[in-house]
């Protein structure tokens, strides 16, 4: 077993975190920071410079220099901590994604970072940084060791091909973010908020100081949004589907095959004239959540039959709706609900404004329940709820309560034979 370090510009990184403690503590109680800097001379200053900076350079260097990681024939181990030792053991079979990531400036100084999803755990482990190159070749490696390649052969093997199936341009993105509702709503805010205080107050500071943070979070949302979905690319290849994205900071992620628990098809008021549609996932131990961003509902339907293989996406209006009478427990919103179960999925829909329509596989499916509360019982209906492997529910809303039941009796059946189909949530060894 052969132990290696980081890439020599790590502590670089990590000398920053002297800093944001003394940051955190200014933003923390700014008063009191201002307090301290006001009494400080410039002699003074220069000298708690000329400590500080030395100090993080070694914090820095030490945290480096005791970090050291090593690929086993069983597993993953990195071992970290300059004051208390860490060593995470991660078991190969167990890695289910791994995820390549490069912010700006690790694309200037050319490394990378990698992020582990590990089965069963909810925080990710990483490496950062590593050279790009290696960086690449590592995750190479581990990927084909968690396929089943013999260690001396998975080094062997290199990054499985991709093969493109969709490009979303960022002129597209742009117009989806313009016709969000929560852009304009928010925008909506910062200007009838300000208006009703400058009538309330005649106070410019005040409709200065509620108008800018509007506008700000506004734009700092839909901007943030455009920079991280930035060149959205999805591909396929043997270990799952390779999602690339970002403008300034460069990710690379993997939706493992076998792993996906939910799929969530989104249509916001202001995209259904152009027919597009945003697919969202729950993945079981896994952050990725958005499979395609914008896409008319064509193309998304394609890219879904890669997660889910067999599934296809119910059309619109295939949902049967609740009983009318489900009106007096939810008026005017109940048409927004509906079911569609099909010999592959429970679908369930919810929303009118911003439809949504998530699809679980039958073998996806850990329990099913009915709930039913006392105006729900008096009218005659009740909720089905599935459970996922993601710790997410699904829920078909204000259901017969006689369908109900039997949805319950039927949809526990389907879930056992699903099950006994269902593809293996291990990676798919191959090129």
């Amino acid at each position: 077993m052969v132990e290696r370090r980081l890439h020599p510009v790590t502590p670089l990184r990590r000398a920053w975190a002297p800093v944001a403690v003394l940051v955190g503590w200014a933003v923390h109680d700014p008063d009191q920071a201002q307090r301290q800097l006001t009494r400080l001379t410039t002699g003074t200053l220069l000298i708690g410079l000329a400590v500080l900076i030395p100090a993080a350079a070694l914090y820095g260097f030490l945290t480096w220099w005791y970090t050291h990681y090593a690929v086993t024939r069983t597993e993953l181990r990195i071992r970290t901590g300059l004051l208390f030792r860490r060593t995470a053991h991660i078991r190969l079979e167990r890695i289910q994604a791994i995820d390549v990531t490069q912010p700006l400036l690790a694309r200037v100084t050319g490394v990378a970072k990698l992020r582990l999803d590990v089965i069963g755990v909810d925080k990710k482990d990483e490496l950062a940084f590593l050279g790009a190159d290696h960086a690449r070749a590592l995750r190479a490696e581990l990927l084909a060791r968690a396929a089943g390649f013999a260690p001396e052969t998975a080094s062997e093997v290199g990054e499985a091909p991709a093969r493109q199936l969709l490009r979303v341009p960022p002129g597209v993105i742009a117009v989806s973010l313009l016709l969000t509702g929560a852009t304009w709503g928010t925008l909506l805010a910062a200007v009838v908020v300000p208006t009703l205080l400058w009538l309330a107050t005649h106070s410019l500071w005040t409709v200065v100081a509620t108008a800018v943070p509007l506008l700000g979070g506004a734009g700092a949302s839909s901007v943030g949004r455009f920079v991280g979905e930035y060149d959205w690319t999805v591909a396929e290849s043997p270990d799952g589907l390779r999602i690339d994205h970002g403008l300034l900071d460069r990710t690379h992620e993997t939706v493992p095959p076998g792993r996906v628990q939910t799929v969530r098809v989104v249509e916001p008021l202001l995209w259904r004239r152009r027919g597009w549609v945003r697919i969202e996932l729950d993945v079981a131990g896994s952050s990725n959540s958005v499979l395609v961003p914008v896409a008319t509902r064509e193309i998304a339907a394609s890219v879904v039959a890669h997660v889910l293989p067999g599934v296809t996406l119910p059309p619109r209006g295939a949902a049967e709706r609740p009983p009318r009478r489900a009106g007096r427990r939810v008026p005017l919103w109940w048409r927004g609900y509906g079911l569609t179960v099909t010999d592959e999925v429970f679908a369930a829909r919810h929303g009118l404004l911003r439809r949504g329509l998530a699809l679980v596989p039958h073998a996806k499916v850990q329990s099913v329940r009915l709930t039913q509360g006392p105006w729900q019982r008096a009218l005659g209906l009740a909720n089905v709820r599935v459970d996922t492997g993601a710790g997410k529910t699904v829920t078909a809303w204000q259901r017969d309560a006689t369908e109900a039941a039997e949805l319950l009796r039927a949809q526990a059946e389907r879930s056992r034979t699903g099950r006994r189909g269902a593809r293996p949530d291990r990676w798919m060894a191959g090129g």
